[in-house]
């Protein structure tokens, strides 16, 4: 076990969202945690679209964190749903889904990644999702929505190995939260059981909290399960 220390520093990122809102909670009810920074779109203007807009948010940091989440993303962007088929696919759509979903996670890691703790050990951690899997891919469909969530699952791996350079204790992960019951999920959960985005919360914490920097740059799922890539 190698939990966080007590009087830990926690940061949020998308902290307004369903499963952000509930991570949120969840650390700052955590007798460990010595203080919690929240960053949001609707609170603080935070656009994961606009790297100016990204430094900025993370200029306005100071100290170090043992611990930084980014739960943002998004499936249906702009009124538009992922594809059924390869005759949906839409390049701008498909850009849309790259820019939130996987570019706008690597500006994070490029301004808020210096911020962790550089002599114990600390956490990143991204919102994935199990269909980014392609591995794991037995269905099809969802085209763009699976290629940004593979391309932030490589963006960390990427990151996580030039992380480790700088900060060797560091543990940079994506994470799949399971299907939770938020408005991302809503209308494409097919009548699968979704979990309440406190459970989910707590369960990826769980998680993190276990997990040594000789497994950064792995992806996992909810239950601590390795997801293959």
């Amino acid at each position: 076990m190698t939990s966080l220390p007590h009087g830990y520093r926690a940061l949020v990122i998308g902290a307004s969202g369903g499963i952000g809102e509930a991570l949120s909670r969840t650390i700052g009810n955590d007798p460990r945690c010595g203080e919690l920074k929240r960053l949001s779109r609707s609170v603080d203007g935070l656009d994961l679209t606009d790297e100016l807009s990204v430094a900025r948010a993370a200029a306005g940091l100071t100290g170090e964190f043992q611990l930084i989440l980014c739960a943002t993303g998004g499936l249906t962007i702009d009124g538009i749903g992922p594809e059924k088929s390869l005759r949906q696919i839409s390049a701008e759509a498909m850009m849309r889904q790259f820019q939130l979903n996987a570019v706008g996670p690597a500006l994070v890691i490029k301004s808020f990644a210096p911020l962790l703790a550089k002599r114990e050990r600390s956490l990143m951690a991204f919102l994935s999702a199990r269909v980014g899997s392609i591995g794991d891919n037995q269905l099809g469909g969802w085209i763009s929505y699976r290629a940004a969530k593979a391309g932030l699952n490589q963006i960390v791996r990427t990151a996580s190995i030039e992380l480790a350079r700088t900060h060797p204790m560091a543990v940079l992960v994506p994470l799949h939260p399971g299907t939770v019951a938020t408005q991302l999920s809503e209308k494409y959960s097919g009548g699968h059981q979704r979990s309440e985005p406190s459970a989910a919360a707590n369960a990826m914490l769980g998680v993190l909290d276990r997990l040594t920097p000789e497994e950064s740059g792995r992806f996992f799922a909810y239950d601590g399960q390795p997801i293959d890539w």
